[in-house]
């Protein structure tokens, strides 16, 4: 295998995996597979990824990765002429670190544990209090980003792949009317994102009649 394959579902993080992808002009396969129901699709996917999760990235050659941060570093250094990271030895680079990771590791977390709560705590009252609090947890955590976040991009003058991340999490919960409220900075650093063509046919094809 000579090219790339994203494994993905619409609406999901594999749209900022595809959105990356187009920006590198790397050539890449696009697989859109209903990650949760079972059948074919989700039979290949736990062959990859036994967490059932996507996006899953087949490298050419046919190894695996999971993760969406660790495929924007990997696409970064396969095609450096994208741009995805800031270039080492600055700040922009260190903060492109560091919300990279609060973006994966404290953000994420909030929709796993909340989009389907009863899997953790069983149905009831318990699920509704772990919906509740993982999203306002998830608004602090946009507040606190807010506050970091440059003109016209989030880093400031440069286009990376954190703006591809806020260009499609601002359709999920609490949904782009909240941002455009509460974090007007991040709104409008997606609204630059998805002037770009690539990434705004990316958006389209993933959220187009979603209803945000």
């Amino acid at each position: 295998m000579t090219h790339y394959e994203l494994i993905g579902s619409r609406g999901c993080g594999s749209a900022i995996v595809e959105a990356a992808l187009r920006l590198s002009g790397l050539d890449a396969r696009i697989t859109d597979i209903p990650y949760l129901k079972p059948g074919p699709g989700r039979d290949r996917l736990l062959g990859l990824n036994p967490l059932g999760q996507v996006p899953v990235l087949i490298l050419p050659g046919g190894a695996v990765m999971t993760e969406s941060a660790a495929m924007i570093l990997h696409l970064n250094e396969a095609a450096p002429h994208a741009n995805l990271v800031p270039a080492a030895g600055g700040l922009p680079r260190a903060r492109f670190f560091e919300m990279l990771v609060r973006l994966g590791a404290a953000v994420y977390p909030t929709f796993t544990y909340g989009d389907d709560p009863a899997r953790w705590t069983g149905e009831g009252e318990a699920a509704q209090k772990l919906r509740a609090a993982t999203d306002d947890r998830r608004e602090l955590l946009w507040r606190s980003i807010e506050e970091q976040v440059g003109e016209p991009h989030v880093l400031g003058e440069q286009l990376t792949a954190l703006d591809l991340y806020v260009a499609v999490m601002t359709h999920w919960r609490p949904r782009r009317a909240w941002f455009d409220e509460h974090c007007p900075r991040l709104a409008a650093a997606a609204d630059q994102a998805a002037g770009h063509a690539r990434v705004r046919d990316v958006l389209h094809r993933h959220f187009s009649g979603a209803g945000d």
